[in-house]
């Protein structure tokens, strides 16, 4: 690890991003160019004292975790992640299999989407990234681990997962997420969707019935229902934009039409804001 290096390359890169390149928007003249170390801190999902102590060159190690956090925190290309994993002592992630590095373009895009739901995901159902409404709606899933960072695993092995749908929907949603999964694992073809799929066959019966039926489909656009503890019912027309691989997806959660979903999205994006103060 070489912390002065990882120092000076974490302080330069802070001190380019603007706030309105990452959606914060300013009502005090700042002092110093860039983000300030808690607004990076914030986005990274670490604390501002460790954040300090690495630009500070003061900081033990960090985890691959962090660093990941920090990439986006920090808006990297592939090349700066490459870049800022090797300076912290890491080997950096593989390319050539599947990579949850989120471009700048999509973290910026979904900087700029307040009227709307929106997430970066993977063709697994791993949420990499979320806008503030995503997480009011959804609640934040971009830190899980292991089989729990997919929703398709979460629907079919935690009951909470489906808490916020109307029982009369979750049948079709079960074979939805099971074609589309299913339509993953041959495209991929990789140890990583396996691994899900071979996990769920275990754990859920029901999964394993629906495997069984073969039903194949790829998720591009389709109503969704959530039931919210504060706003009541939002009627959501969820768009997917695919990359040419489909490994990363633009998940869009637009309100349907003809309902007052919008009303109920800018009254969440309110009381989310102020729960934050």
């Amino acid at each position: 690890m070489d912390s002065g290096q990882l120092s000076h390359f974490l302080r330069v890169r802070r001190e380019a991003l603007t706030p309105d390149e990452v959606g914060i928007v300013s009502t005090t003249r700042r002092r110093t160019p860039g983000l300030r170390r808690e607004e990076v801190a914030a986005r990274a999902g670490i604390s501002t004292d460790y954040y300090t102590r690495l630009e500070q060159a003061r900081a033990p190690q960090p985890t691959a975790s962090v660093l990941r956090g920090l990439t986006r925190a920090l808006r990297l290309t592939l090349d700066e992640r490459d870049h800022l994993f090797r300076l912290a002592g890491h080997t950096a992630p593989d390319r050539l299999s599947a990579d949850d590095h989120v471009s700048p373009v999509l973290l910026g895009l979904l900087d700029r989407l307040h009227d709307m739901p929106a997430q970066v995901m993977t063709d697994l159902g791993e949420v990499l990234a979320q806008n503030a409404l995503a997480t009011a709606v959804f609640g934040d899933h971009t830190a899980r681990t292991g089989p729990d960072r997919s929703v398709v695993y979460r629907w079919f092995t935690s009951p909470d997962a489906r808490a916020a749908y109307p029982p009369e929907d979750r049948a079709a949603e079960s074979r939805l997420l099971t074609a589309d999964l299913r339509s993953a694992l041959v495209r991929r073809g990789d140890a990583r969707a396996q691994a899900l799929v071979d996990q769920l066959l275990e754990d859920s019966p029901e999964f394993a019935a629906l495997w069984s039926a073969h039903d194949v489909g790829v998720l591009r656009s389709r109503r969704k229902r959530v039931q919210h503890p504060e706003t009541g019912l939002l009627e959501l027309d969820c768009q997917a934009l695919l990359e040419e691989n489909r490994s990363q997806i633009l998940a869009l959660f637009v309100p349907a039409p003809g309902t007052d979903t919008a009303d109920r999205l800018a009254l969440l994006g309110v009381l989310s804001a102020s729960q934050e103060r």
